[in-house]
């Protein structure tokens, strides 16, 4: 594991993540090639120096009218401080529970352990079978200069519709490029799909407010970012999420037919 250095601003509970966390190295076909802190993952210069590529996941929950959770982010957070983001966003481990490859297990196990970490929702309002991966894409986006995420992440929503028979429309094995050409986008991040109704219990650690928002709700949210409103800010792969693919897999969502949009063939490099 490369070196790693204290900073004096980070509170007990964000320096503990930090340095016990060991996040999962992966190349650009998000073949596991190591593993190092979430320090040295998130710190530019390690970024920038060591190529440093991490798996991640986004989790997009809705309730039963349809309405997705977003979270504020903690003003404790080392990254992106109290920007507003999809409901839950974290990495799988270096641990043998969250390196499960198949069916993208390892990461759906990540993303159960941290909502409850992270909003208190308990294991069994979220089952790990109903987890739906729609796709993976890879960004890099840097937070304040010093610190940065460079990632291959999953999205997940909870779902009834059966793992084996979204399965049948999307193998998790061939990774084909699409959009900017590939030196403008660094990082990688499982997108995972929920619609369950769960209890609610934010750490203030991790999160410093939540909000229900239906279509035209986060339509506003994105008007005032924009705007630079009310200091609104979104994080970077949130947006990448929403301009790319969110509305339209909300639809999905609302029809009952998410499964058709999954494509976990496919690793999306945006910017």
């Amino acid at each position: 594991m490369a070196d790693v250095v204290a900073d004096d601003n980070m509170n007990a509970v964000q320096r503990r993540l930090m340095f016990e966390d060991e996040c999962i190295l992966v190349d650009e076909n998000d073949k596991v090639v190591g593993h190092e802190s979430k320090y040295n993952c998130h710190l530019m210069e390690k970024i920038e120096s060591l190529n440093l590529l991490h798996r991640a996941f986004s989790v997009f929950l809705f309730n039963s009218k349809y309405e997705l959770l977003l979270q504020q982010r903690s003003a404790t957070k080392v990254t992106f401080p109290l920007v507003w983001t999809n409901t839950c966003c974290s990495h799988p481990l270096y641990r043998e529970s969250e390196l499960i490859e198949e069916n993208a297990l390892g990461v759906r196990n990540a993303a159960q352990r941290k909502l409850l970490d992270e909003l208190g929702i308990p294991a069994e309002d979220v089952p790990v079978d109903e987890f739906t991966p729609l796709g993976r894409i890879l960004y890099k986006a840097p937070s304040d200069g010093k610190w940065g995420e460079h990632e291959r992440g999953y999205g997940f929503r909870p779902w009834k519709q059966p793992l084996a028979e979204m399965q049948e429309k999307a193998a998790y094995d061939t990774p084909l490029w699409w959009g900017p050409s590939p030196d403008t986008a660094h990082s990688v991040d499982y997108l995972l799909f929920i619609v369950r109704d769960v209890k609610v219990n934010p750490n203030p650690d991790e999160v410093a407010d939540i909000k229900y928002v239906n279509q035209e709700q986060l339509k506003e949210l994105l008007r005032k970012a924009d705007a630079g409103e009310e200091g609104l800010k979104l994080s970077p792969w949130f947006r990448l999420v929403v301009d790319n693919f969110l509305f339209k897999w909300w639809d999905h969502v609302e029809k009952g037919t998410i499964y058709e949009a999954a494509d976990m063939k496919t690793i999306h490099k945006l910017t």
